[in-house]
């Protein structure tokens, strides 16, 4: 008979948010399939609790499935938990979850914290209806495509940034979307927890004299109708810039003036023509 895989979350910084069936599964599972070792070692030490632990995170080879998969089907039950929140989400563990449904081995799921619903929930913003965007590559082409595909997006989107990138998001953001509403949440649940709701240019304009620190989550208003009707795509006022500068003009007065015909911030469009 085959074993189990829980799907665990745990706290994503206080740990007064465990709760007694995380801690039952996490102390009599017989392994435990982590995306640090050290962090989880440092949760369970907290909670007395001596289970074995097996790393498992996004570049582990096919051999470490292998074997978690194989312990399972001989009996064994497994629990999978992430650093902070619930696995599976923008996380390695969703790879055995598809395995284990391939291979008809039960799951159960045992919720906890999760920052994207947290943020949301003290965002402000409207979460009616609301896409989950994780983390924007690093990547320049793939980075400024993927923000180009959410140009026109509706709903609220959510993305995880962490300190180092963040100013450099919140630049590209309101190049692409224009000075949309932001709810910018750092370091949930622990101690300087704090959100601020604003706009994307009052961001990047505080962040700019204040570096980044902790770990974010940006909420970011979709597009309203009136943008959608009024408003030109990004690439359109960018290809009359290009043109308008080849005739000689400056990059600068022709920003300015586009900016007081499109709505879009002076600084965005410039950034955009900079960088690219």
């Amino acid at each position: 008979m085959s074993g189990t895989l829980f799907i665990v979350g745990t706290p994503i910084g206080n740990l007064g948010d465990m709760t007694e069936r995380q801690l039952e599964i996490l102390g009599t599972v017989d392994f435990i399939a982590a995306e640090d070792t050290r962090v989880t070692r440092k949760l369970l030490s907290h909670f007395d609790i001596h289970t074995p632990l097996v790393s498992y995170h996004e570049h582990s080879p096919e051999s470490v499935i292998r074997q978690i998969m194989d312990r399972m089907t001989a009996g064994e039950r497994c629990a999978c938990v992430t650093d902070a929140g619930m696995p599976c989400i923008s996380d390695p563990g969703a790879i055995l979850v598809q395995r284990c449904i391939e291979e008809h081995i039960p799951m159960q799921v045992i919720p906890g914290p999760s920052a994207v619903i947290s943020a949301l929930a003290i965002s402000g913003q409207d979460t009616t209806r609301f896409c989950f965007e994780g983390f924007l590559s690093v990547t320049k082409k793939q980075r400024f495509s993927h923000l180009e595909s959410l140009k026109h997006e509706p709903r609220t989107m959510v993305f995880y940034e962490a300190p180092h990138k963040l100013l450099n998001t919140l630049k590209d953001m309101l190049a692409y979307f224009g000075d949309r509403s932001v709810s910018v949440c750092r370091e949930l649940t622990k101690i300087h927890e704090e959100m601020t709701k604003t706009t994307l240019a009052e961001a990047v304009s505080f962040y700019e004299s204040n570096p980044p620190r902790g770990e974010f989550v940006l909420v970011i208003a979709g597009e309203s109708a009136e943008e959608s009707e009024e408003k030109p795509s990004l690439e359109a006022v960018l290809a009359i810039a290009r043109e308008r500068i080849a005739d000689g003009e400056r990059a600068a007065d022709v920003c300015k003036q586009l900016a007081v015909e499109t709505g879009y911030p002076k600084r965005a469009l410039y950034q955009a023509l900079v960088s690219e």
